[in-house]
């Protein structure tokens, strides 16, 4: 499975920006869908997912700005992310797996910047 983001790009605080990830087969299927990000010298962190059960989970500090959605259709999984911060600043992975103990895929990442 191939994932491509796209979306990420330089936004003033309190701003918005829309992630995609498309994926290059269907997630109808898929076990995991989801979005993490990364700031240089740090771990990864999970951002937002949708798992097995179809219900959305997020980080606490993204709950009510961010907002994750799938189309099925379209094979995207897609990242709303309103009311930006800098501390929001980071570079962005989609991520994927087919079942629960599967590989994960990652998408190449995309960079969201921040300025106050």
């Amino acid at each position: 499975v191939q994932l491509q983001a796209s979306g990420g790009g330089l936004v003033q605080a309190g701003g918005s920006l829309r992630l995609s990830c498309a994926a290059s087969r269907s997630i109808i299927n898929f076990y995991f869908l989801g979005w993490y990000r990364q700031v240089p010298g740090n771990k990864r962190e999970l951002v937002a997912y949708i798992g097995s059960g179809g219900s959305t989970n997020y980080l606490d500090s993204a709950k009510g700005r961010f907002t994750l959605s799938r189309d099925n259709a379209k094979n995207t999984v897609s990242l709303q992310m309103n009311s930006l911060k800098p501390e929001d600043t980071a570079v962005y992975y989609c991520n994927a797996r087919i079942s629960q103990a599967g590989v994960p895929y990652w998408g190449q990442g995309t960079e969201v910047t921040v300025s106050s």
